[in-house]
């Protein structure tokens, strides 16, 4: 019990401790505004991101295991709730106005809200397998098959921070969205290229095309028929890709040729 009380206390610090930091940056004159652009665009706010979440956790794991995982998770959250209530506290006469929380609090009900809300929280993890993958998989299909190539920071950045009247509870939604939307959007893209490329063939279940194509566009805008044949698939890899171009068929680059 003690090592977990001390690792507890140590991400409880140390996650206070670089709150604080965030807040102090932006006041830095110039440098600070530097920084702060850094950090709010990958690979920054990918460090950011783990500083903050995953590596606390592999930390706690490595030193005592689930319960290292726990004592990190429980300090976390203590550091997210104290925030808010300082966050609230400070900006008290702008959360008498309108807010998400709120609102939806009222419409659902406070628990129901909560509730949902800390269920997407469960989806993080996964986010973070998409985001490893984006930078550590993605790059190899670059690097051999000269697929293109992406400026993380144009997906993977957030900006709702500046949102005037986004306080405590909104706030802190709202980063997380921005970063998930961001994560996401980046793979789907990334899947685009990687589908078009190996399996540029329609499923045959119609609803499951219908449900995809927005998704994945080549479903109607190139990919061969189900009753298809290989010699199909194979003349649509010989029009579709030239020497240069392993995009998705309708990428944006190729519409400028």
């Amino acid at each position: 019990m003690q090592i977990f009380t001390w690792i507890f206390l140590a991400v409880l610090c140390s996650e206070t401790l670089l709150v604080s930091s965030l807040h102090l940056i932006p006041r830095l004159g110039g440098f600070g505004k530097d920084m702060t652009l850094i950090l709010t665009k990958a690979p920054g706010l990918d460090v950011i991101v783990s500083l903050f979440l995953w590596i606390p956790w592999l930390a706690g794991g490595i030193i005592d295991g689930w319960l290292g995982i726990v004592a990190a998770l429980l300090a976390q959250f203590l550091v997210m709730e104290l925030w808010i209530l300082v966050h609230e506290f400070v900006h008290r006469k702008t959360i008498q106005g309108s807010r998400i929380h709120g609102f939806l609090n009222q419409k659902f009900g406070w628990w129901r809200n909560n509730v949902a809300l800390w269920a997407t929280a469960l989806a993080v993890p996964v986010f973070f397998v998409i985001r490893f993958a984006e930078a550590l998989v993605y790059p190899v299909l670059v690097w051999v098959l000269d697929f293109p190539n992406y400026k993380h920071s144009e997906w993977v950045n957030v900006s709702r921070q500046k949102f005037a009247g986004l306080i405590g509870k909104d706030l802190i939604w709202c980063l997380y969205c921005d970063w998930m939307t961001g994560v996401y959007s980046l793979g789907a893209e990334m899947l685009r290229n990687v589908e078009s490329f190996w399996c540029p063939i329609r499923f045959y279940d119609g609803k499951k095309c219908d449900n995809c194509k927005l998704d994945f566009p080549d479903i109607e805008g190139g990919w061969v028929a189900a009753d298809s044949n290989m010699d199909d698939v194979e003349q649509v890899l010989q029009e579709k890709y030239g020497e240069e171009e392993r995009s998705w068929f309708g990428h944006p680059d190729r519409q400028k040729k």
